[in-house]
């Protein structure tokens, strides 16, 4: 599921606080579900599988004439995709138990590739067999902060589904934008607003704003980042309710994880880049990018800047690594491991400035890592602040091969045409 419509109401200001990495933990669909229902927010029957002989068996307990498989791997778009094993969609409805088992046998620990997961795909760690509910009416919802004004916004439209991307573009009159302030929190004409919007039948509006009201609870009482709804429904024939989440995405603030023990004991670590998973392990923030210059900084505005003058002097970041205000020679090392995991780097460049990391504690830590893993690649060191002198005398009698700067632009400059040199062999 997509949540671009979202995201337009957060975008980022430069190219490279874009690439920054936000942390923030989503979950599996599955997930979602049981925590819609331990809010009271209807939801399909269902349960999820770890392999096929429980795909089978919940199948059967189900004792529903039509079913829905859904593969759970953390990406968007899951039915327009398909797996490494030849099956086309993430997402079948089926009639029979028995097909739960065979879809599940060629879902189960294979990769499903999707437009936004990349070619490498998402591996598939579960199963979510439920019950297909018959619709009447699609919409969709979502709730996230909107920093720009400081208050929370719902948004919702009473076309939903698939395409709610394309509504955006083609009848953007169809979305409609409800902005809540934190302290007062939502009130009962504010749901009832919204519920109204949503496209349902009169006698569904009344569990719609229920529906809102339960889905903003669960934002605020579990540290959300956002919850997107896609699609909301008015459902035919149950007996439990006329409204129903069909499916969820769920965002969760990571700098709240110590209070909410429950939903981070749910993140799946497999779906997580295996490098960015160890950074975390090592307090390091990092992500992956597209160029050929490592990058190895202090601090988020330092390591934004140092990707905008590469950029400017004709070069492309091979990663944001930000080692913080703790980096010590072990940190270091382990930074350098997982920049030169990317084979296609040809420079690393360090941007450090010497506050409470000394520049002398720096080097050191550059040395060693230059010495214990074979650095092959030119590295370029830009320090500044404490015990600069210290630190640039062990860079000149390492016998590294390791350029001193003090200056951010020629050291920029310098990085980008060593890189250039190294890739074509002459360095």
């Amino acid at each position: 599921m997509l949540s671009a419509i979202s995201k337009r109401c957060c975008q980022r200001t430069t190219l490279a606080a874009a690439k920054v990495q936000t942390r923030n933990l989503s979950i599996h669909e599955y997930r979602s579900s049981q925590l819609l229902r331990d809010y009271g927010v209807g939801t399909p029957r269902g349960e999820a599988a770890d392999n096929a002989s429980d795909a089978l068996k919940i199948a059967q307990n189900l004792k529903s004439d039509k079913l829905v498989v859904k593969a759970q791997a953390l990406t968007g778009g899951r039915g327009k995709g398909h797996f490494d094993s030849g099956l086309q969609s993430g997402i079948h409805i089926i009639s029979k138990p028995e097909q739960a088992q065979d879809l599940a046998s060629q879902m189960l620990k294979h990769r499903l590739i999707t437009k936004q997961s990349g070619e490498k795909g998402k591996p598939v760690s579960a199963v979510y067999v439920v019950e297909c509910v018959n619709a009447a009416h699609e919409s969709y919802l979502s709730i996230l902060m909107d920093r720009s004004t400081k208050k929370i916004l719902i948004i919702c439209s009473s076309e939903g589904g698939m395409n709610i991307e394309e509504v955006a573009k083609s009848n953007p009159d169809a979305i409609k934008k409800f902005y809540i302030t934190p302290s007062e929190g939502i009130t009962e004409e504010t749901a009832r607003q919204v519920g109204a919007s949503l496209g349902f039948s009169k006698e569904a509006e009344a569990e719609a704003a229920d529906a809102v009201t339960k889905l903003y609870k669960i934002y605020t009482e579990r540290d959300a980042t956002q919850i997107e709804i896609n699609p909301l429904s008015e459902v035919i024939g149950d007996a439990n309710h006329k409204v129903m989440c069909m499916d969820a995405k769920f965002g969760f603030d990571d700098n709240a994880s110590f209070r909410q023990q429950e939903v981070y004991s749910w993140r799946d670590v497999s779906q997580e880049d295996p490098d960015e998973v160890l950074a975390k392990q090592s307090d390091l923030n990092f992500v992956k990018l597209q160029g050929n210059i490592g990058c190895l900084v202090n601090g988020a505005g330092l390591a934004m800047a140092t990707m905008d003058v590469i950029k400017l002097y004709g070069g492309d970041p091979a990663n944001f690594l930000d080692c913080g205000g703790g980096a010590t020679p072990e940190t270091i090392k382990k930074a350098f491991e997982l920049i030169l995991s990317n084979k296609k780097v040809d420079a690393i460049f360090v941007n450090i400035f010497g506050g409470i990391v000394r520049c002398d504690y720096v080097a050191e830590g550059l040395v060693n890592a230059a010495k214990e893993l074979g650095v092959d690649v030119p590295i370029i060191a830009r320090l500044q602040g404490t015990n600069l002198e210290e630190g640039q005398a062990i860079i000149e009698k390492s016998g590294f091969k390791i350029f001193s700067f003090e200056e951010l632009d020629p050291a920029a400059e310098r990085a980008v045409a060593l890189a250039t040199e190294h890739r074509a062999g002459k360095v």
